[in-house]
């Protein structure tokens, strides 16, 4: 049975370096023979998490937009790949917004493989340190998240710039390594 596949690419700028690492990964994976989906929730219309709570006592999330449709995508996952480009040595608001509305499903999203693609100007790897943070948090969070590898691309801020780098080829070598 293929692995199902879930990538996440949080950037807002569509077909950036960070897309680009993404449908290197996706690539590798189909050729192993994952099934494999990529979602850009910077398209998409999620929210911020209000801290209401009505999902404690619901089940459900108050709010009524995309989150939920992502989140059932990562519950369906084997492996799940979280992608940002680096602001301000940080994830993308987009990505910590859908982290924040996991809450919904807090602590069901379990045992799930996690890859990180990263990108950033800055060309300091030692600042990725800060940046694993905020996504090896989110992993601590649920019960037998594993993380399995990354491709941090340093020095790439102009859109496109990743294509002259080792960076595509480690992002399809990393894909084909689920």
């Amino acid at each position: 049975m293929s692995k199902k596949v879930l990538v996440i690419s949080s950037s807002p700028r569509k077909g950036g370096n960070s897309d680009i690492l993404c449908n290197a990964f996706a690539e590798g994976a189909r050729e192993k023979g994952a099934d494999v989906e990529i979602v850009r929730i910077a398209d998409l219309n999620i929210g911020y998490c209000t801290g209401c709570y009505a999902c404690q006592k619901t089940g459900k999330c108050a709010i009524k937009d995309d989150a939920q449709s992502v989140i059932d995508k990562m519950m369906a996952a084997d492996v799940i790949v979280l992608a940002s480009p680096v602001y301000f040595f940080s994830i993308s608001a987009q990505l910590k917004a859908l982290f924040d509305r996991t809450v919904v499903i807090y602590p069901q999203l379990t045992n799930k493989k996690y890859y990180y693609i990263l990108t950033m100007a800055e060309t300091n790897r030692k600042m990725f340190d800060l940046v694993l943070a905020p996504l090896r948090g989110f992993l601590a969070c649920y019960e037998g998240s594993e993380e399995c590898g990354m491709v941090c691309a340093d020095g790439v801020y102009e859109k496109g710039t990743v294509n002259d780098t080792k960076f595509v080829d480690d992002a399809r070598e990393l894909g084909k390594g689920i």
